[in-house]
């Protein structure tokens, strides 16, 4: 095994992002961007601890959850979950996060990287509220860095190619329960949570 050591030895790799590339990163959001935002539904969010160590969360709502405060600005509001809070827990120590905006259908995908606080009140709440759910927190972005990223991933995983999906490769989201954190419940009581009725709670 050979490791890259350093950046010289990794643009010999890999070469040098053309000057369009380099030079595409804006530090606010213009009317494309806010365009974007209100017909995304899903963001992947990446923070990191104090100490280095990493986590992506996924979030999800009616398109458009993200609210645009203004041009330097964004909210995120928290939905019922597990309660884990680890990507929470790693901006109290370090702001620092990286978010991509994914439109399902489109390869191409936003991303903003800024400071994030968190915030559990502001006038702003009420305009997050879904089916009753006012949300208990939101993360407040300052952007440092806006740019959209090119499709490539997408279309080399055929992502939204339904003839390529293979939901059942892997084992089922109750198989895997089973055998990892609810390893004292049946497999078919187990079926039965994870079936067709998953869900129907979210927001409560």
């Amino acid at each position: 095994m050979r490791e890259v050591t350093g950046e010289a030895e990794l643009r010999e790799l890999i070469g040098e992002p053309t000057a369009r590339v380099a030079g595409k990163v804006r530090r606010e959001l213009d009317a494309l961007d806010r365009a974007w935002l209100a017909a995304t539904p899903f963001l992947l969010m990446a923070t990191s601890a104090a100490d280095g160590s990493c986590d992506v969360s996924p979030k999800g709502d009616p398109a458009g959850f993200t609210l645009v405060l203004d041009e330097r600005t964004i909210a995120v509001p928290e939905r019922p979950g597990n309660r884990r809070a680890d990507g929470f827990r790693n901006i109290l120590g370090n702001p620092h996060v990286g978010l991509i905006f994914v439109i399902p259908g489109r390869g191409d995908t936003l991303r903003i990287n800024g400071r994030a606080r968190l915030v559990r009140e502001a006038d702003f709440f009420d305009r997050m509220t879904v089916e009753g759910h006012r949300p208990p927190l939101a993360v407040l972005v300052d952007i440092d860095e806006v740019f959209y990223h090119c499709s490539k991933a997408f279309l080399r995983s055929a992502l939204w190619n339904p003839e390529r999906w293979q939901p059942d490769a892997a084992p089922s989201r109750a198989r895997i329960a089973q055998g990892q954190e609810r390893q004292d419940q049946d497999l078919a009581e187990l079926e039965v949570y994870y079936g067709p009725g998953y869900g129907q709670d979210l927001y409560s």
